[in-house]
């Protein structure tokens, strides 16, 4: 099976200048930051070519994007987005700050599921914010119990939803599918999170940047879709930041759109029209034409995602088998839980990787991956791995890694 993760070599892909391939030293296989190491869509290179050559790099205007976004949802998802209520805004997570914005106030309470994605936290403190954790299960799925109880820490009401509470406004800031985990919320769990939520006055914003992202289901297993927020009930004031950035592999190419549920339209209109102003008209041309063209693309990338998913698990059990894994339902993204590892000092005193398996796996083997404290609460011990790449350099990875374990004592 060929699939754009296949097309270019690893020399190829080192003539790339983004932070993937400049923040090591060319012996490092890079598997830490979300890029995909992918050849481009070519729907997306002909829009963005047509656009420079016809000098189309304005201003961007209107609801555009929405409008893109609403007839992917449809043809994907069955979901029905109201387009004409929605705001392009830079990228994702400067459309969360400017929700929150909008929604809360310097003080005022976020609640998040660690481990989750670093932003939530950098973002939204950066805002005068304060975050509250609502820790994941050890099953990896929102654990109900614990985000009441951090409803109840934000917004000052007592359990039940009971009380006058403290007047302040919270927000829950829901990633949905979950980036590191790569969880999809499902329809009940939606349903009950924004039951709660209601309950308690909390706002709900999700960001939605992984959807596309879902298991095809191959060789028999089954395959995973995604639940957009706002087709679960109890959503009519919710919002959702969406973006094709992530699935189609435009990072540096940023754009996404805000999308609310009917009782939330007022709050996108809000927002100051000077938020807009760093919409890149070309992105959006860029994400426009992913969304209406890129569809086949897309699926021969999350085929070749899923592939990969089960080969890691099959390379883990052979080269490192006390390292923990699950395949995900979605993302292409893997958590790995290396606290198995065997916990005793090395030969040289490199403190073991148990204790700092980003650190040890970066000098030891020369695999970047991402440091599992920076996502919270239950990140200790875990890395991140970035399944986007080819066969080759997946198995070269993990063999590495597997080496640099069982040399060390």
């Amino acid at each position: 099976m060929r699939t754009p993760l296949d097309v270019l070599t690893l020399d190829e892909l080192r003539r790339r200048t983004s932070v993937k391939w400049r923040a090591f030293d060319p012996d490092v296989l890079p598997l830490f930051v979300a890029e995909m190491d992918v050849a481009p869509c070519e729907a997306v290179v002909d829009a963005v070519t047509a656009a420079l050559r016809a000098g189309d790099t304005g201003y961007d205007v209107g609801t555009t994007y929405g409008e893109a976004y609403a007839r992917f949802a449809a043809r994907r998802w069955g979901w029905s987005v109201d387009a004409s209520t929605s705001r392009t805004l830079p990228d994702v997570m400067l459309a969360i700050v400017e929700v929150l914005r909008v929604l809360t106030a310097p003080g005022d309470a976020v609640v998040v599921n660690p481990p989750v994605y670093p932003p939530f936290y950098g973002f939204t403190a950066n805002e005068g914010r304060r975050v509250v954790d609502a820790p994941l299960g050890t099953d990896g799925r929102l654990d109900l119990d614990a985000l009441e109880r951090a409803f109840a820490v934000a917004t000052g009401v007592a359990a039940n939803g009971r009380g006058p509470g403290s007047g302040r406004r919270a927000v829950w800031l829901v990633c949905n599918p979950q980036n590191p985990t790569g969880t999809t919320h499902t329809p009940a769990e939606l349903e009950a999170g924004l039951a709660l939520a209601a309950r308690y006055g909390v706002r709900v914003v999700a960001d939605e940047i992984h959807a596309p992202l879902t298991r095809p289901g191959l060789d028999g297993r089954p395959a995973t879709t995604h639940t957009p927020l706002l087709a679960v009930p109890g959503s009519e004031q919710a919002v959702a930041i969406v973006s094709a950035s992530k699935a189609w592999n435009l990072p540096g190419l940023k754009a996404a759109a805000a999308v609310a549920g009917p009782g939330a339209a007022d709050d996108l209109r809000r927002i100051p029209e000077e938020a807009s102003h760093g919409v890149q008209h070309v992105s959006v041309l860029a994400h426009v034409a992913a969304l209406d063209h890129g569809e086949e693309w897309l699926d021969a990338v999350l085929a070749g995602v899923e592939r990969n998913a089960w080969l890691l698990a099959d390379l883990l059990a052979e080269h490192l088998p006390a390292v923990g894994y699950r395949p995900g339902e979605a993302t292409y993204l893997a958590w790995l839980d290396c606290r198995g590892i065997d916990d005793g000092p090395s030969s040289d005193g490199v403190p073991a990787p148990a204790h700092d398996p980003r650190g040890w796996f970066l000098d030891r083997a020369r695999v970047a991956l991402e440091d599992g404290r920076r996502f919270g609460v239950g990140g200790e011990g875990h890395v991140r791995l970035n399944l986007a790449t080819g066969v080759d350099v997946l198995t070269e990875a993990v063999e590495r890694m597997g080496d640099s374990v069982r040399t060390a004592v």
